[in-house]
């Protein structure tokens, strides 16, 4: 039984849950209003305004303009020249209101693409890494397809999806380092430099990836440590040149080089209330009950594994943003409280694979970088919810903001699954079963319900 279990898995099923991951990226193409998404108005508004200087010139907007004005300019330069064909292809009195739709549809094909391409460089970092022949890695493709955020965050306009397919990119070129031992280039900096320039032009959350770079220097001897410090210091001085007029354009204007559209206040713990941190008060049961706003309002963990797995916002899977109306929302946060049970498990395989991260085959320097990437990023976005304080809703937290993190994090795990596989048919094979149940089981969660846009 578990030998036929193993061959099935083996040569059919990456070949359907690539099927079936594709289909959703499709149907949420055609189904969903990226205008519905988060600060949706907003980020509107920065494309409409930056296309009205395109393609002559390139203009930043200002606080009177957006209150998204603190976000770099990279997602919002495509979507504005999608606005540009737009106006220039029909004939309207309100571009605003009737060019949505062809922008809205024409960012989430060139996210989509992004995507696609962000998990292509898995793909091939990971062969690299584990010296494996197949390209179309079932662990790694597994871990990424489970998690809902990834559906919903590339369906919206956002920066996200930019950081990272840089990231991605980048990640393949340091494991190519480190296969040739540090021995580099003049172009490998320039070339590194320059992605980390554009992942710095594509949201602020990019920086919490930074760090990771320059801390794995830890996990390197002597010689390579010396000749990885040079490489990596010249090619971020590189993606300084590359990305720094933006920050001090921020500076300038705004007078801080991290200006946000609220004002911050001294860190202190006490910013946010207890429940904002506590695991199991009672509100926090409802996770596995009723998983949507506003149950569990401002508190952590509870609404980032929501949103990681389901749509705690209601953005996404409800037919509308008002939770008193629609689709019957609450029959579908019961959908969302049993989606939420059946993810226990692979955030229980996420938790051991970072747990046994350094008994993993493959290079430490790697692991490194993603253990260490992990913790920055949490603690930074961390940091950043304490000092903005959106209360008593906790309107901040959102799993798609820190969605690099949850992609390393399933990185390690489905390397975790990939030593099981050589240690442990027989656990591997279970293991996998019910992931892939998890996946069919969730796979409402991974599709807009909202009402079609056509």
């Amino acid at each position: 039984m578990i030998s036929r279990l193993y061959i099935f898995i083996k040569s059919y099923l990456v070949y359907i849950i690539i099927s079936f991951s594709l289909f959703a990226l499709i149907y949420n193409v055609i189904y969903y209003d990226p205008i519905q998404g988060y600060d949706a108005e907003a980020h509107y508004n920065y494309i409409y305004f930056v296309s009205m200087y395109l393609p002559q010139n390139f203009v930043l907007p200002s606080i009177e303009n957006t209150r998204e004005f603190f976000n770099p300019p990279l997602p919002y330069i495509f979507p504005a020249m999608a606005q540009v064909v737009c106006r220039n292809v029909i004939s309207s009195a309100d571009y605003i209101s009737d060019c949505k739709l062809f922008v809205g549809t024409a960012s989430q094909i060139f996210q989509t693409i992004l995507y696609l391409l962000t998990l292509l460089f898995y793909l091939k970092s990971f062969k690299l890494l584990k010296n494996n022949n197949f390209l179309l890695n079932i662990n790694l493709i597994l871990m990424i397809s489970l998690m809902s955020v990834n559906y919903r965050t590339i369906s919206m306009i956002r920066g996200e999806p930019y950081i990272l397919f840089f990231n991605s990119v980048l990640i393949y070129l340091l494991i190519l380092l480190i296969k040739k031992d540090f021995n580099y280039k003049r172009s490998d900096i320039y070339l590194f430099g320059l992605l980390i320039g554009l992942m710095a032009l594509s949201r602020q959350w990019a920086f919490l990836l930074m760090p990771g770079y320059f801390l794995i220097i830890k996990y390197l001897k002597n010689k390579s440590a010396k000749r990885y410090f040079k490489f990596i210091s010249l090619a971020f001085i590189f993606g300084f040149l590359v990305s720094s007029w933006f920050y001090f354009t921020l500076f300038f204007e705004y007078g801080s080089f991290t200006a946000f559209n609220m004002d911050p206040i001294k860190f202190s713990l006490q910013n946010q209330p207890l429940s904002f941190y506590n695991l199991f008060n009672d509100e926090a049961s409802q996770v596995f009950s009723k998983p949507i706003r506003p149950n569990f309002s401002n508190q952590l963990i509870p609404v980032l594994y929501s949103d990681l797995w389901g749509d705690y916002w209601g953005y996404f899977v409800f037919v509308s943003r008002d939770l008193a109306s629609g689709r019957g929302q609450m029959i579908i946060g019961d959908y969302l409280a049993r989606v939420n049970i059946v993810s226990l498990i692979p955030t229980f395989i996420m938790l051991v694979g970072l747990y046994n991260f350094k008994r993993l085959n493959g290079s430490k320097a790697f692991h490194g970088y993603i253990i260490i990437s992990v913790l920055v990023s949490f603690f930074g976005y961390l940091w950043f919810l304490i000092t903005y304080p959106e209360l008593p809703t906790g309107d901040t937290i959102k799993s798609s903001y820190i969605i690099q993190l949850f992609h390393l994090i399933a990185i390690i795990s489905a390397s975790y699954l990939e030593d099981l596989q050589k240690t442990n048919l027989k656990r591997y094979s279970i293991v996998i079963f019910l992931l892939t149940s998890c996946y069919f089981h969730n796979f409402s969660a991974y599709l807009s319900h909202f009402p079609i846009k056509f």
